[in-house]
């Protein structure tokens, strides 16, 4: 009998390759997403293969609806997909291009809508879909509009889709709070945004990660959103 099978997009490095990575421990073998870093895919390629589980690499733009497409055309069975790639500019509403707004829209929540679509046709036995959306969706974060607005609606996306795909295949989301630095924070700044943390510290990626291996066991979740923000959320 073949191993199950998950898409992980955006996964060469980040929270996507800590997702790739939990899958593969767990006996999925992984089709890997990547854009644009290629270097980094291969070397996440490389820690899975060591685990024992075999990888497909697989390069596409995920704001070209046609790319999608053909990124699953050469499988014939899924049992996971995680959309974890994500575009997040920085620009408050005065500012923000429409370049900018476009490609939020378009990778972080029609990405997530067709990479389901798709991916439902080839889930015949069942399946787990899970969005990454972020504990950003809760808050009013003025100066990442479309990113915000991207997550909230991915997150009404979740519920919408597990209604529809119900029993067969179920759809959850993961809110992780603030976990790795990026290159648009400034280190002053998130110093102080995790000094306002109640638990005083940002996430550990095996603590996102977890949470998908919580979804994977309960096959009685669907439609739910699981918030992994160290207390965040209070403040």
């Amino acid at each position: 009998m073949s191993s199950p099978l998950a898409l992980v997009t955006g996964a060469a490095h980040r929270l996507g390759k800590a997702f790739a990575l939990t899958l593969a421990r767990l006996g999925y073998d992984i089709i890997l997403h990547y854009h644009r870093s290629s270097d980094a895919a291969f070397l996440t390629k490389a820690e899975i293969e060591s685990l024992s589980r075999r990888v497909a690499l697989a390069q596409a733009d995920l704001t070209d609806p046609g790319q999608i497409h053909s990124l699953l055309s050469a499988f014939d069975s899924l049992d996971v997909l995680v959309n974890s790639a994500a575009f997040m500019p920085n620009g408050t509403v005065d500012v923000l291009s429409l370049e900018d707004w476009d490609t939020s829209l378009d990778l972080n929540l029609r990405a997530p809508f067709l990479l389901a679509q798709e991916c439902a046709k080839k889930m015949t036995r069942g399946g787990l879909i899970v969005n990454i959306t972020d504990i950003g969706a809760q808050k009013v974060w003025s100066r990442y509009p479309s990113y915000t607005i991207s997550k909230v609606a991915l997150e009404s996306l979740t519920k919408i889709l597990a209604r529809a795909l119900a029993p067969g295949i179920r759809v959850n989301a993961i809110a992780p709070g603030f976990v790795l630095q990026s290159d648009i924070v400034p280190a002053e700044e998130w110093k102080r945004l995790i000094n306002r943390i109640p638990l005083k510290r940002p996430a550990r990626t095996e603590e996102i990660s977890s949470a998908l291996e919580f979804l994977l066991a309960n096959e009685y979740i669907t439609g739910q959103t699981i918030v992994v923000d160290g207390g965040y959320s209070l403040i």
